[in-house]
């Protein structure tokens, strides 16, 4: 029989075999009333939850995937600004149906992205509660003094670029909500897009890194697929972010440039497949504008990035000639 947590000491126990307590970026870790992180320079902080039902369902995530994924989209938050995470707080609920093993496995899988990222776990809390869910707060810090980006600051002209494949993670999902993991043998990287996102912090390190001596590129990271992210990419013009006219785009996507699982998925079932890729939530990719003259070396340095289109002065988004203002992406509140 699965052995229970006996305590809130019992869980913590096991956290802590995963994560340890010393970590260069702390100065004081988990086991007081507050960590204290070490830095000299801006922290950037972002929020997640992840809920049971929501966000992933454990009849096709293993635990060590639920809790690899419950950070990586916290991590891909920080890639968006161009930011090095340093560290993270976990509060977690946890149903009475959570047994030790489970706990073993959640936390080796967060532990794994953790290590591999070199981030330290400061603290959090625990409940227990009808359904599991985590929410993360992760700290990050720009690799050189206010080399943060941000979603604001594109201007007419300049080149759009994505980093990673659209829509794969809503292939995944699809297939996995219809077969379980069974649908693992024949969409092996969609699902994996959708079981194991992977944060890109070395390609948004390297677009804050490419604006130090020019202007800085515009970035976010796309999680609610790129027909509803690109207008909050353009919605914020100006220096610093400073509310501006919302601009528009052309952008120009072809099968060719779409990951093989997405064009085979589209075509078995009859769709559009630039429209079911632009749709695509969860992608945990990288969205971002910059100057035209910067887009060569940008794709020279950092693999998988490709040109998607320009921004336009007027608002507007077009793909392939034709409009998609219809076209939306992933909403929690329309479901």
């Amino acid at each position: 029989m699965a052995k229970k947590p006996a305590s809130e000491d019992e869980v913590l126990k096991c956290l802590a075999r995963h994560f340890p307590n010393r970590h260069s970026s702390l100065l004081l870790g988990r086991g007081d009333d507050c960590a204290v992180l070490k830095t000299d320079d801006h922290i950037c902080v972002s929020s997640d939850l992840f809920l049971e039902d929501i966000h992933f369902r454990r009849n096709y995530f293993l635990p060590e995937e639920i809790g690899y994924k419950a950070l990586a989209v916290n991590i891909s938050d920080i890639a968006g600004c161009g930011a090095r995470p340093l560290a993270f707080s976990l509060n977690l609920v946890l149903p009475s149906w959570v047994d030790m093993d489970f706990l073993d496995r959640f936390f080796a899988g967060m532990a794994e992205l953790a290590e591999e990222n070199r981030i330290a776990l400061l603290g959090g809390d625990l409940s227990s509660g009808p359904s599991l869910c985590a929410c993360i707060s992760v700290y990050g810090t720009c690799f050189a003094e206010g080399a943060f980006l941000a979603r604001g600051g594109s201007m007419p002209g300049d080149q759009l670029f994505v980093v990673g494949c659209p829509g794969l993670a809503r292939v995944g999902l699809e297939e996995l909500e219809k077969r379980g993991r069974d649908a693992l043998e024949d969409w092996p990287d969609a699902c994996s897009a959708h079981l194991r996102p992977v944060p890109r912090t070395g390609a948004g390190l390297m677009l804050a890194r490419a604006g130090l001596n020019a202007r800085l590129p515009a970035l976010m990271d796309v999680s609610d697929g790129i027909m509803r992210d690109l207008p909050r990419l353009l919605g914020l013009t100006g220096e610093n972010g400073s509310q501006g006219a919302a601009l528009g785009a052309s952008i120009w996507v072809k099968p060719g440039n779409l990951h093989p699982e997405v064009v085979r998925h589209a075509e078995m079932f009859g769709r559009d497949v630039v429209r079911e890729a632009l749709q695509g939530g969860e992608d945990y990719i990288l969205l971002g504008s910059c100057a035209p003259d910067m887009l060569p070396a940008l794709k020279a340095a950092i693999p998988g990035l490709w040109a998607i289109g320009r921004v336009l002065p007027d608002s507007g988004i077009f793909c392939n000639g034709e409009s998609l203002e219809t076209c939306g992406g992933f909403d929690h509140f329309e479901h």
